[in-house]
């Protein structure tokens, strides 16, 4: 029914997107909701939808599913990033975009039954979006740095508060070795998309390299304050700590890092 590698679904129970529960002998138990998940996931993988629309998608998905099957079924549609559900009394609707999948769903004798259809999408072609440039910039990293630029800043520029673009926009910039354009974007980035771990972690990173060390901390500070569990800034706090002679600030964060190293090593 699922036809899904298995690392696609072990990313699927990280991110929450599934949350089985285990049986007696650590087996996974997939409830209704996850097995309908996760049979969206391989539709919308299937139609080589964008990740980011991918999770947007599901994220929807999960969020209007009913937590009992209704006996009249249910019937789900995504068009783009929207998802539809239906069953007989309520309909669920978010966002725009174009016809990628449709699931009806009935239970038949206790077993649960998908059946997918398909539709034909409109011949005429979509206004590309901010999606569509940040995929193009990403197939164009390997072959056209500029371009792959230009991409991801059309990216922005139609969706503002794109992070991901502005993180890859910055990356780019610096692998480059221009990092005060990065400093610009990663700041930029932060005004439109509010306090982002990586944000602020990258531009961290980039003022260590303009020697701006005390901003370098505290951009590093700020990552950590919206996410206390990322091992690279608590290393990188370590270590110009460390250098200013702090020491007891460098052992606290380096001790947290080895925390969070292990830990993630043992699961």
């Amino acid at each position: 029914m699922l036809r899904l590698s298995r690392s696609t679904i072990r990313g699927l129970i990280k991110t929450g997107f599934v949350q089985p529960a285990r049986g007696p002998k650590r087996q996974l138990l997939f409830s209704f909701q996850d097995l309908i998940v996760l049979r969206a996931a391989r539709a919308l993988l299937e139609a080589k939808i964008s990740r980011r629309r991918i999770n947007r998608s599901l994220e929807d998905l999960r969020r209007h599913l009913p937590e009992q099957m209704p006996l009249s079924g249910l019937s789900i549609s995504a068009v783009g990033d929207r998802v539809v559900v239906r069953d007989g009394k309520n309909h669920f609707q978010v966002d725009d975009g174009q016809y990628v999948l449709g699931l009806d769903v009935s239970v038949e004798n206790g077993v649960i039954r998908v059946v997918e259809h398909k539709e034909a999408v409109a011949e005429s072609a979509p206004a590309e979006t901010a999606d569509d440039w940040f995929d193009k910039a990403l197939a164009l990293e390997d072959t056209d740095l500029r371009a792959a630029q230009a991409a991801y800043e059309r990216a922005v520029e139609l969706e503002p508060d794109y992070v991901g673009a502005w993180i890859n926009l910055g990356r780019l910039l610096h692998s480059r070795h221009d990092e005060k354009k990065a400093e610009i974007v990663y700041r930029r980035g932060l005004q439109e998309c509010g306090a982002n771990p990586v944000l602020m972690f990258n531009l961290g990173v980039v003022l260590e390299d303009l020697g701006k060390i005390d901003d370098a901390i505290e951009a590093y500070q700020a990552a950590l304050s919206e996410d206390p569990n990322m091992a690279d800034g608590h290393f990188n706090l370590a270590r110009l700590y460390e250098a200013q002679g702090k020491e007891q600030h460098a052992i606290r964060h380096l001790g947290q890092y080895r925390r969070l190293v292990s830990t993630s090593d043992s699961r």
